[in-house]
């Protein structure tokens, strides 16, 4: 029989998170700071406007593109939030979640030998995605000493005549780093000179702490370069009704539209109302819940401090990256033993990039209970360890 495989997928390694998600969900009394899931019900109010849109019978397709009153509500926030001015109508497209709106803008704008430029360690998708379309990844290895953020002479070194695409995965999962305004300057004055495209994943926009973020896409002469990419999940708690968006110049959004319409048709409607609710009305509920992510920040911060952790302070998103290089083992085989040894499931440094070998992503989207209890048995595990090493 003739292979039934793509080679091009069969080679594509699966996500180095789910092993952990798989061993604990069959562990008793196993706690998992893996997960990169809010751990609040999405508001009422947003599961109101759903329950309602289901209870008048609202259940059919809509615009391939998504409603018209949730792309104008998009448009008011981002102009809002973020200062950027984007056509509803023509430059604003609603997807079935983020992922969906990075794969789209990817299959959208490379060609096969396309060189993308990925700053590592960051979310597992950017770079199947870019492999699947048979582009080139090209990681870039973010530095702890920068803070993990992306430095212009990093992007300088790995530019060359073939790339057309910056992934900017800023705030980053999994460092929590973020791109003040003045270092993003600096990206885009390159972008601009070398004449590359930027895809902004701006997922946990609103979770920033102690400083507002700022899109690349507002800085001058960006906006026409870069796709932004945003969603629901992250700051409404909005997982499980996947839906994101992507906003970007007409050209490439109606391309994008394009691939949607064959490969989805169109978002979840029901979690499209809701939405429209989210963005109208959902402010003070993503305050409330920023800051109850900051206090949990501050509390795993001061921990580390105590068990000798070597941790850089993140300002975004819901994830510390500790580094664990002292214990002198793999961040597999340390992430493996804590599971085993003290059931508490934290995820590989190496599942986000082979430079993340030597840390850990600890995801602080859990209660206070849950991470002082988890902590205390990380606690243990440190200890252990260091006294295995005397």
């Amino acid at each position: 029989m003739r292979n039934p495989l793509s080679n091009t997928v069969v080679g594509i390694q699966p996500s180095g998170i789910r092993k952990f998600f798989d061993i604990v969900s069959e562990m008793k009394d196993a706690i998992s700071l893996g997960v990169g899931e809010p751990d609040f019900d999405t508001p009422w109010h947003i599961r109101e406007e759903g329950i309602y849109s289901l209870e008048k019978g609202r259940t059919f397709y809509t615009s391939n593109a998504g409603l018209k009153e949730l792309k104008v509500e998009i448009s008011r926030y981002l102009d809002r939030r973020f200062g950027l001015s984007y056509d509803y109508n023509k430059e604003v497209i609603v997807t079935v979640g983020g992922s969906e709106a990075i794969d789209l803008a990817v299959r959208a704008m490379i060609d096969p030998g396309d060189e993308v430029l990925i700053p590592q360690p960051s979310y597992v998708s950017y770079l199947p995605c870019v492999q699947l379309v048979l582009g080139k990844p090209v990681p870039i290895e973010l530095q702890e000493k920068d803070n993990f953020k992306l430095t212009k002479q990093q992007l300088l070194d790995n530019i060359t005549p073939k790339t057309k695409l910056l992934i900017l995965p800023f705030p980053n999962n999994p460092t929590g780093a973020i791109m003040e305004k003045e270092e993003l300057e600096d990206i885009a004055k390159i972008c601009i000179e070398k004449d590359i495209f930027v895809l902004s994943d701006e997922i946990y926009a609103e979770l920033t702490y102690g400083t507002h973020h700022v899109s690349i896409a507002s800085i001058p002469g960006m906006k026409e370069r870069t796709i932004v990419i945003n969603g629901f999940s992250k700051a409404y708690a909005m997982t499980g009704w996947r839906l994101g968006y992507a906003a970007g110049p007409e050209l490439i959004i109606e391309q994008m539209l394009k691939i949607h319409q064959f490969a989805i048709m169109c978002a979840p409607t029901t979690s499209q109302y809701a939405a429209v609710e989210a963005l109208k009305n959902g402010d003070d509920d993503v305050q409330e819940m920023r800051e109850s992510y900051n206090q949990r920040r501050r509390f795993l911060i001061n921990e580390f401090k105590k068990m000798n952790l070597q941790c850089f302070e993140p300002f975004g998103a819901f994830y510390m990256f500790p580094n664990i290089k002292r214990f002198g083992m793999t961040s597999d085989e340390f992430a493996t033993r804590l599971l085993q040894e003290e059931k508490v499931a934290v995820v590989p440094g190496t599942a986000f990039g082979d430079c993340g070998e030597g840390f850990l992503r600890i995801s602080y989207a859990y209660s206070l209970e849950a991470l002082k209890e988890a902590l205390g048995r990380l606690d243990k595990f440190i200890k252990r360890m260091d006294e295995e090493k005397k």
